[in-house]
């Protein structure tokens, strides 16, 4: 598995061929294992913008496609670095590629990376040994069944599979391997803490009562787009309101956050709009997923557009606000006529649909607005049940 030196020079070579012509064309490259290289290549697709720092060094492997694409991205990884001590021992009970191991290596005592694949396993070593990651320890094998192994560990980390029989994705706890619901017992018995990556799909009010001794909860997002959900489960946890940490890697890579409690949000009253100010506020999928919107408002005394809408408004900008944030520039009511004649002011625009009764697809197709450009239109409801398409601008440009 490991690349030699005209292995990777072949890979760069042939890094945007199509890969089905060239496994076509393997007879010309004899002493070239071409399959593998396709592998490699179609990997290293996957990981461009996912993992760029391992993207980046051609001296890497990866065992397989799938791999990369159920791995962890980096901005992700690092974060779950904030989730343990500099002097812990962390053992990952799914190790995978590999990604949370290393990058928890950069800050843990000591990492010990467990997986039943063999041809995981061997990448693994091979990549550690290339990042100088000496403490990391690799254990090959079904993880839970030799747990014993594992000597003195201060935190389990666990990322279940969630595919299914043929190959279907899954989310609910049971469904995903190995079930964290039988082994989570076992596993704070023996350690203080577990960190348990669950599906973004689960609900996590539902999880949340399966997994009672949660203390922490991390929703993460990258470029407004749920990517993982990280509960943090301790001895002695069950009967503590968790908190919610909700994180957004933006594109450029600033990061929002935003921290609250669920008895906040189930407490909070929210300030409610009587009419669209300067300033359209749409919160990031962390928060979104995360269900923080009655506490949004009180807290950043924003009012709501609707109590269903999760679109706010104010007539000031307000800084690092955890999401996007619009310049408005006309409120339009929704009606038949509105649609016909809408595309001729606006002939191209973003659209986004919240608690409105046409889907973004119908709504294209009554306006015959095309996709695109600087303006965003968003079509929602106002407190006062009107329907209306607010066109705005993103701010500050």
């Amino acid at each position: 598995m490991q690349l030699t030196e005209e292995l990777k020079l072949f890979i760069r070579c042939h890094s945007q061929d199509d890969m089905a012509s060239l496994l076509l064309k393997r007879a010309q490259y004899p002493g070239i294992d071409v399959p593998f290289a396709v592998s490699q290549i179609q990997a290293r697709r996957q990981i461009k913008s996912k993992l760029p720092s391992w993207y980046a060094d051609d001296s890497l492997v990866f065992p397989s496609r799938l791999s990369t694409e159920q791995c962890s991205s980096e901005d992700t990884a690092r974060y779950k670095q904030r989730l343990i001590e500099a002097d812990t021992h962390i053992c990952d009970l799914t190790g995978g590629l590999g990604i949370d191991s290393y990058f928890f290596s950069r800050k843990a005592a000591k990492v010990t990376y467990m997986e039943r694949f063999p041809e995981y396993c061997e990448a693994a070593l091979l990549n550690f040994k290339t990042l100088l990651a000496e403490n990391v320890e690799v254990i090959p094998g079904d993880s839970l069944q030799q747990i014993d192994k594992v000597s003195s560990p201060d935190v389990f980390y666990i990322d279940p599979a969630r595919r299914g029989e043929g190959n279907k994705r899954v989310f609910a706890l049971q469904e995903c391997e190995p079930d964290l619901l039988q082994w989570k017992e076992v596993l704070l018995s023996k350690a203080p803490k577990v960190i348990a990556k669950i599906s973004p799909m689960a609900d996590i009010q539902h999880t949340l009562s399966l997994l009672e001794e949660t203390t922490q909860i991390h929703v993460l997002s990258a470029r407004n787009e749920c990517k993982e959900l990280l509960f943090v489960l301790e001895q002695g946890g069950a009967g503590k309101e968790p908190s919610i940490h909700c994180v957004n890697f933006t594109a450029t890579g600033k990061e929002q956050s935003f921290q609250f409690f669920l008895s906040e949000e189930y407490s909070s009253v929210p300030y409610m709009a009587n009419e669209i100010g300067a300033y359209l506020y749409e919160p990031n999928a962390s928060l979104l997923k995360a269900g923080a919107f009655k506490y949004l408002s009180q807290r950043l005394e924003i009012a709501k557009l609707h109590v269903n809408s999760h679109l706010y408004t104010a007539e000031e900008e307000i800084p690092d606000f955890p999401g996007r944030v619009f310049e408005v520039d006309e409120v339009v009511p929704f009606h038949n006529k509105i649609c016909k004649e809408l595309s001729r002011r606006i002939p191209r625009a973003n659209i986004t649909v919240r608690n409105f009764p046409l889907s973004v697809e119908e709504l294209r197709k009554r306006t015959k607005i095309t996709e695109g450009g600087e303006i965003y239109l968003f079509a929602t409801t106002q407190a006062n049940g009107n329907k209306v398409l607010v066109r705005c601008r993103k701010a500050g440009l």
